[in-house]
């Protein structure tokens, strides 16, 4: 399957979504700090990133935009909890933001992979 790359700074999120993604068959990676992602993307580009766009120090948008600049093929799924639910039109947001998706926080695991797999077929 797939090697993803979750950057978030909830430790307790990071712990759920290894559950759906490993149980999906995926290959987890996680940091929790945008820093630690750019590092660790780096070292080993990730298939797809998983990515809170509210992050303390070095924001999810900035962390995007760093990546997209060094790895321009990068895929990327951003979630939030500031998205708001009368934006019956995530992938306009997606756009504006630079990526593929977005996904409001809280989510289905359903909802979550049926995420992953469209983006990873793109």
């Amino acid at each position: 399957m797939a090697r993803i790359l979750v950057i978030d700074d909830n430790a307790q999120l990071r712990q759920i979504l290894k559950e759906i993604l490993t149980r999906a068959g995926h290959e987890f990676v996680e940091a929790d700090s945008g820093e630690l992602g750019v590092q660790l993307y780096k070292e080993s580009p990730a298939d797809l990133v998983i990515i809170d766009i509210i992050l303390p120090k070095k924001g999810g948008l900035e962390t995007i935009q760093e990546l997209q600049h060094d790895f321009p093929k990068a895929k990327f799924i951003g979630i939030s909890g500031g998205f708001q639910k009368k934006t019956d039109n995530s992938q306009a947001l997606a756009e504006l933001l630079g990526i593929q998706r977005t996904l409001s926080k809280p989510f289905t695991s359903e909802g979550l992979l049926k995420m992953v797999t469209e983006v990873l077929a793109e």
